[in-house]
């Protein structure tokens, strides 16, 4: 190798190796201050672990061996939040420790946040604790009150949440009693969440468990979710929002188990679209729904190469939703204008899976105007109540069997296409 081949390789594992070492810092939160009693705020300490942290080039900012109370906390570039086990990061109770966020005044800033960082990762055997009772409360009165404001009326702080940022990693944590949605991810690249444990009451409201917005190359696997509201939500910017349609796309899914919830779906809220995702090896147990895809007029864009496989479904009312009517689905409906943001759902390919336990077998129904287009079912049992609805759908079935307890297995309604063998 001549000396110029050399130095050009030295030169770039420099950086490289620059990098590796600047992470070998360990900031334990005990040494800024942090008492971790459970009663004294630690939200000074811990930042300003994080900040040290960040400022000498990255590292670890380990909590362990106690009870962290805090108020939010800003994650920075290669930085690892690392709670170790038996300690507990503890949110406080006090509402207005939890701003305004001034780019998203309908929410509060989240107990662990970021934006614009790069290599960050929040790992561990530890607890995120939200203390999300009063805020449930909250939402549920002002709901009652303003029901028409959904439950979006009174801002509540997500648990976690990450903008604009690359190399994202939660790994090993429980995390519990989120005020709202537990994990969220807005514009993020290479994106994983691993092993990590989800639990809220059932009756949580909007605590989804790991929503990934306007995403790509995401990997959620080896997880279990247990809470009030979506169990996974892939979605892509909200239209009334002015927020930018970037898709979700390289999404896998994998080896996790839901328990309570409303299922692995996409959407509502996918103006950006969403393409290449893969679920594999899931159990999904007593959620309201299994696999659902769903959107609307005006909420919509293109749904593509969405693929299900080796998925078990149980105890789940209904198991299988793919619909561009969301919430409601009308009984008769008439075309109307395509526009950019109207759902336009193909290539969902659902395969290996078995469905005990359910009220209906399901429901595909597209709009009018838009079709849902080139379904492909295979390899599929399923023990319900009530048949598969199919309605504005192009379905291919392939070794399906529907056990319906009251009438047809298939029910065929309007424009349904459907190849049965």
């Amino acid at each position: 190798m001549t000396r110029l081949a050399v130095a050009i390789v030295m030169l770039g594992l420099l950086p490289l190796t620059a990098v590796a070492e600047s992470h070998h810092h360990t900031c334990i939160a005990q040494n800024y201050g942090a008492k971790a009693d459970g009663v004294t705020m630690d939200t000074h300490a811990i930042q300003a672990a994080i900040d040290d942290c960040s400022e000498r080039g990255g590292g670890r900012v380990v909590l362990k061996g106690g009870t962290f109370l805090s108020a939010p906390l800003e994650l920075k570039s290669y930085v690892n939040l690392e709670i170790d086990k038996g300690a507990v990061l503890l949110g406080s109770k006090n509402m207005e420790d939890y701003p305004l966020r001034e780019d998203a005044p309908w929410r509060r800033v989240a107990l662990i946040h970021a934006s614009s960082q790069t290599n960050i990762s929040i790992t561990g055997q530890g607890t995120i604790d939200g203390s999300g009772e009063a805020w449930w409360e909250m939402a549920r009165k002002f709901k009652k009150v303003h029901d028409t404001l959904g439950s979006e009326g009174h801002p509540r702080p997500f648990l976690i949440d990450i903008t604009r940022s690359q190399r994202v990693r939660i790994e090993g944590l429980t995390v519990t009693n989120s005020p709202m949605y537990n994990i969220t991810c807005f514009i993020c690249s290479y994106l994983t969440v691993k092993g990590v444990t989800i639990r809220n009451p059932s009756n949580a409201p909007n605590t989804d468990g790991i929503d990934p917005f306007s995403c790509d190359h995401v990997l959620i696997e080896k997880v279990t979710i247990d809470t009030g509201d979506d169990d996974i939500a892939i979605k892509s910017g909200l239209v009334e929002r002015g927020e930018p349609n970037i898709a979700t796309s390289h999404v896998v899914i994998r080896n996790s188990h839901f328990l309570h919830g409303h299922g692995l779906s996409i959407g509502s809220e996918v103006a950006g679209g969403v393409h290449d995702l893969k679920a594999s090896n899931i159990t999904i147990e007593n959620t309201t729904n299994g696999i659902r895809i769903k959107s609307n007029r005006g909420r919509g864009n293109d749904l593509y190469d969405l693929n299900y496989d080796k998925i078990r479904i149980i105890n789940v009312p209904m198991p299988l939703l793919i619909t561009e009517y969301y919430p409601r689905i009308p009984a008769t409906d008439t075309a109307q204008p395509m526009s950019m943001h109207t759902p336009r759902f193909r290539n969902i390919n659902i395969k290996n899976v078995t469905i005990t336990g359910a009220r209906e077998a399901g429901e595909i129904v597209g709009l009018p105007e838009s079709p849902v287009k080139k379904v492909k079912l295979s390899n599929i049992t399923i023990g319900a109540k009530s048949g598969l609805t199919i309605r504005d759908a192009d379905v291919a079935m392939s070794h399906v069997v529907i056990n319906a307890a009251n009438g047809p297995g298939i029910i065929r309604q309007s424009h349904a296409e459907v190849d049965a063998r």
